[in-house]
This record gives structure tokens, sequence and C-alpha cells, in this order.
């Protein structure tokens, strides 16, 4: 129960944190999240969301096995691509 109740303790801070814009990247990012959820909502019902999840929680590993090198390539370049864009450059460089 004690554990249950930090969980719960920190997900409450943690909206708290987001609707009071204490972060205000992390505010625009949910609200970005929310704003493409009203789309997503818009064309797929409910259940067809939930089909899709299981369907994808049971192939994607399958296709990770067989297509890993592949994979794991081209997720590390686009890990490069995005630290070379969120690493903030040299003051002399702006």
């Amino acid at each position: 129960m004690n554990a249950a109740m930090v969980h719960i303790n920190r997900a409450l801070k943690l909206i708290i944190r987001l609707f009071l814009v204490e972060d205000l990247v992390d505010s625009l990012k949910l609200a970005v999240f929310m704003w493409l959820m009203t789309y997503v909502g818009a064309v797929f019902n409910g259940i067809t969301l939930l089909i899709l999840a299981e369907l994808l929680v049971f192939s994607v590993p399958i296709v990770y096995e067989k297509y890993k090198t592949q994979i794991d390539h081209y997720v590390g370049i686009a890990r490069d691509q995005t630290k070379s864009i969120v690493q903030p450059r040299p003051p002399g460089l702006r």
C-alpha cells in the first residue's frame, strides 16, 4: 500500500507541475500531445485503438528480432541526429 501511495503521489505531483506550468517546455509538450490526440480520436474509435495496440504489442517484437541489426542501425542514426539538434551550441556559434 505504501508503494502504491508513493506512485500516486509522484503522478499527482507531475500532473500538478504540468497543468500549473511550472516547466514551460514540459507543459507545451503535454499541450501538443493532447492536441494531436484530438485528431487521433476523431479518426479512430476507442476499440479500434485497443485492437491496433494489441496487434503492435505482439508483432513489434517479432519484427525487431528478425531485423534487429537494421533497426538498431537506423535508431542509432536517429539518436545521433536528435542529439545534434538538442545539444546546445557554444555561445560563439549563435
